[in-house]
């Protein structure tokens, strides 16, 4: 709230808030759309590792001529440390990435919207604290899910309401952990040529598809809401948005979790295939727990979608815009000097999953690819099996052979240890070994 009018100002005083972001692929082109709409917010560097294909995807989503030629469009991300830029906005899907540039903007004093939630899970605690430390923002990128389940948690805690789970909607079936790009489209109602000619990433696109994405994202709201993940991972629930406040509450109430207080995907498809009715596949949602009889009365009276017993209910937002929200979290951050949610425990990791037997030399191709997923673990659990990251699983040698369906270990893999990401990694467990 606030936000348009503190933009305003800044506009009428002739101090844009100005942006460098990095990755114009999807996420960041959708942001880019908004950028000649929003008075007040200026983006005149743009890195992406082929400036050309930048430049084309500004013309793409409507910028003219002379936008474009005041922009500077290139690879080096030393550009982050100019003077005009108050916020980065990490935007490339490289965990390694990411890691390195969210640390070259905090050495720079820039604010940093990390839509790379890959990088996040694999170190945001770490990154979050040392951006706090030198006084800047660190954020989640509001749009995607879960800045905005983080978001939907706050506001209940905030109006006093326990929360017994948080958490989306996805597309689900078991059997897709096991799906490679060579079979995605089928799943998406796509052809492989149809896909290219719109040029969309088949692995991209499999990493939603197989599980992984969901669990990286469910533990990025784990670590920035204090939610505890379950404890054998996602169990993807079929589950419409009436049926929430009745099939998301614990066991002992007659729902489906372990417990209250968790992270969970529910499923946009009952598990014969058939869709679930009113689904939440482009969603999030928040169960509320009602502290007295008198809440529960006026969960009644102003028409929420409640359990049987009254005392739980569902507040949800059926669609999520990706880049075309972000900008509430880059002016949260440069006018507000808060964060759309942000790290400040390590409850939830995400561990490398066989898709198939591996043998000793393979090397894993990452999320979405032809060899591992990625599944939900309570970080405790998944430092104790010694479980690599998926952030971690790209181009990494095996040492030995992996059944299907099993995790994949540190001890598994070659490892440089002198690698900066492994180190930041490393760093991040070392400090936020007690969850804290």
């Amino acid at each position: 709230m606030n936000l348009a009018y503190l933009l305003n100002a800044r506009a009428a005083a002739g101090k844009p808030v100005r942006v460098a972001l990095i990755g114009a692929g999807k996420f960041g082109s959708m942001f880019l759309a908004q950028v000649p709409h929003t008075p007040g917010l200026e983006v005149p560097i743009i890195v992406d590792l082929d400036p050309d294909r930048a430049r084309e995807a500004c013309r793409t989503v409507g910028w003219d001529a002379q936008r474009i030629a005041s922009t500077t469009f290139t690879n080096d991300s030393g550009k982050l440390a100019s003077s005009q830029i108050e916020v980065v906005v990490e935007a490339t899907g490289s965990p390694a990435a990411g890691i390195k540039h969210a640390r070259r903007a905090i050495e720079a004093g820039k604010h940093i919207v990390m839509v790379n939630v890959e990088a996040d899970v694999l170190a945001g605690p770490l990154l979050a604290e040392e951006a706090r430390n030198a006084g800047i923002v660190y954020s989640l990128a509001y749009g995607d899910q879960p800045a905005l389940t983080a978001e939907m948690v706050d506001w209940a805690r905030a109006t006093g309401f326990r929360v017994v789970a948080a958490g989306k909607g996805t597309k689900y079936l078991p059997a897709y952990h096991d799906v490679t790009p060579a079979g995605v489209w089928g799943h998406y109602g796509l052809t492989a040529d149809e896909a290219q000619s719109a040029g969309m990433n088949p692995q991209m696109f499999n990493s939603f598809l197989d599980g992984t994405k969901s669990a990286i994202e469910m533990a990025a709201i784990a670590n920035a809401t204090g939610l505890d993940v379950p404890s054998d991972g996602l169990s993807f629930p079929p589950c419409g948005v009436d049926d929430l406040p009745h099939v998301m509450r614990p066991r002992d109430k007659g729902g489906v979790l372990e417990k209250s207080g968790l992270v969970e995907v529910v499923s946009s498809l009952e598990r014969d295939g058939r869709p679930v009715f009113r689904d939440l596949r482009w969603g999030v949602y928040v169960i509320l727990e009602a502290p007295n009889d008198y809440a529960a009365d006026c969960f009644k009276q102003y028409g929420l979608k409640t359990d049987a017993s009254g005392r739980y209910a569902a507040m949800y937002k059926p669609y999520h815009l990706i880049g075309l929200e972000l900008n509430i979290s880059i002016l949260s951050a440069a006018l507000r000097g808060e964060p759309t949610g942000q790290p400040h425990s390590f409850r939830g990791d995400v561990a490398s999953v066989a898709k198939r037997d591996l043998r000793a030399g393979e090397v894993l191709d990452g999320e979405g690819g032809y060899t591992v997923w990625g599944k939900l673990m309570p970080a405790a659990a998944s430092l104790e099996a010694g479980a690599l990251p998926i952030g971690l699983a790209h181009k990494v040698r095996l040492r030995n052979d992996i059944a299907h369906g099993h995790i994949v270990r540190w001890a598994d893999v070659e490892i440089d240890a002198g690698d900066d990401t492994i180190k930041a990694r490393r760093a991040m467990e070392a400090k936020f070994r007690g969850g804290h």
